[in-house]
This record gives C-alpha cells, structure tokens and sequence, in this order.
C-alpha cells in the first residue's frame, strides 16, 4: 500500500536515486553533459528541498513531488514503480490543496506529456529553453480554471 507524507532527511540519497533513475528512463533526449550537470544540481538541492514523497509499506519512498506555491516543480516516480497510480495520487493530492496547479514539462518527454494530459492539465504556453537556459523546449500547463 502506497501513502504519502512529507520528506524527512533521511530520505535525500532515496529521492535522488529516484529521480536519477526516472530521468535515465525517460529522458533520452538529454546530452550526456546536460545529464550530468542537471545531477550535480539536484544532488545539491533535492535532499533538503520540501517533498511530497509517497512511500511504500516499508516507508521506503518510490516517487516524490515538489511543489512551489501553487506550481509543481518535480513530479518523479522510480521506474520499477510506474503505472501503478502513484503519479495520479501524487497529482491527486497537489489539486486538494492547490485546486489551480501549473508544471512545466519537457517538450521532449512524450511519455510525461501525456501523462499530464490524460490527468487534465491545459498547455498554456512554450519555451525554447528549460529553466537554466539550456535547450530543451518546455510546454506550460495549468490545471484549473
């Protein structure tokens, strides 16, 4: 059974191995340098960053979420865990607090495109570039009226 609570220091090298291990799954399209450099800034910030993490029976997490106001930062799930509906619930739990939620995803990314889309969220705009500059077009999306 799958619940979710707040991140603890503790679970910093588990959410970095989560998102390491997501972004190899599906993020191909990223530049072995971009990859590398994308890992040294998360390994500096994701440990203490305030996560939503959903955690599996042994309260081990298995998928995590940011979220900065009312817009979702990260939403990543360890692959060996996809498709069991812990992106859903995470996205679930954001829209009982946040009823407006904004994300960005790469454009790139098909497989989160349209996992967002089939949750409801709305484009509302594009970037040419990810939020540090490089160049991996985003698409905006809202939730929301």
């Amino acid at each position: 059974m799958i619940r979710l609570r707040p991140s603890r220091p503790e679970d910093g090298p588990r959410v970095v191995e989560i998102w390491a291990a997501a972004v190899d799954a599906t993020h191909d399209f990223l530049t072995p340098e971009d990859r590398a450099a994308i890992g040294r800034e998360v390994e500096a910030f994701l440990p203490t960053a305030p996560l939503t993490v959903a955690v599996d029976r042994r309260d081990r997490p298995v998928g995590f979420m940011l979220i900065a106001g009312s817009h979702m930062e990260a939403l990543f799930i360890d692959p060996e865990h996809r498709d069991a509906g812990i992106g859903r619930m995470l996205i679930e739990y954001a829209l009982a607090v946040h009823p407006i939620l904004t994300t960005d995803v790469n454009e790139q990314n098909a497989q989160a495109v349209g996992f967002y889309k089939h949750m409801g969220f709305e484009p509302t705009g594009w970037s040419a570039t990810d939020g540090q500059g490089r160049a991996y077009p985003l698409i905006h999306l809202r939730f929301g009226v």
